[in-house]
């Protein structure tokens, strides 16, 4: 993994070279292709665009979050997650990263694009002082929950949610 100019980082594997970013605002309609680009997210996320803007604004705000795309040679857009940074006074004060929304465009998966993606999300949470890192998955995504285990993750809470 290099660091060229701009904060970029690239991420080489198998598959190829690809380009991780801090998301702007002109990143956000190809953000929301990666979360429709699978049968959960094609019947969860919509279609118009302002809503997604405004969630950017706010989230780009703020210190504790960070929303990145990846892409690839070619400039097309073949993965996002947003990582925000918590700190707390659990665990003798640790800082934990909470990794959210991970996409990788179905064209990519298998290249491994995802276990460099989140071993670059390890490195940002290191490089802020983290000591946890933990995601949520849903439940119907076994082939996203044996990819959290081969990279060392473990199923150790479970989680809860309440739409308001």
């Amino acid at each position: 993994m290099s660091t060229p100019s701009g904060g970029a980082q690239r991420l080489a594997t198998e598959g190829g070279e690809y380009t991780v970013v801090r998301a702007t605002r002109d990143d956000v309609r190809d953000i929301v292709g990666l979360l429709r680009d699978d049968e959960i997210g094609a019947g969860r996320e919509g279609v118009d665009l302002a809503p997604y803007l405004a969630a950017f604004d706010e989230v780009d705000a703020d210190p504790q979050q960070l929303l990145a795309i990846v892409r690839d040679e070619g400039g097309a857009a073949a993965g996002t997650l947003q990582l925000t940074f918590v700190p707390g006074l659990s665990r003798g004060g640790a800082k934990r990263l909470i990794v959210e929304g991970v996409r990788v465009h179905s064209r990519t998966r298998g290249s491994g694009l995802g276990a460099a993606l989140m071993e670059w999300a390890h490195g940002q949470g290191r490089s802020r002082g983290v000591t946890l890192v933990q995601l949520t998955s849903d439940k119907r995504r076994g082939d996203a929950h044996r990819f959290y285990e081969r990279l060392g993750y473990e199923a150790t809470h479970e989680g809860f949610k309440l739409e308001l």
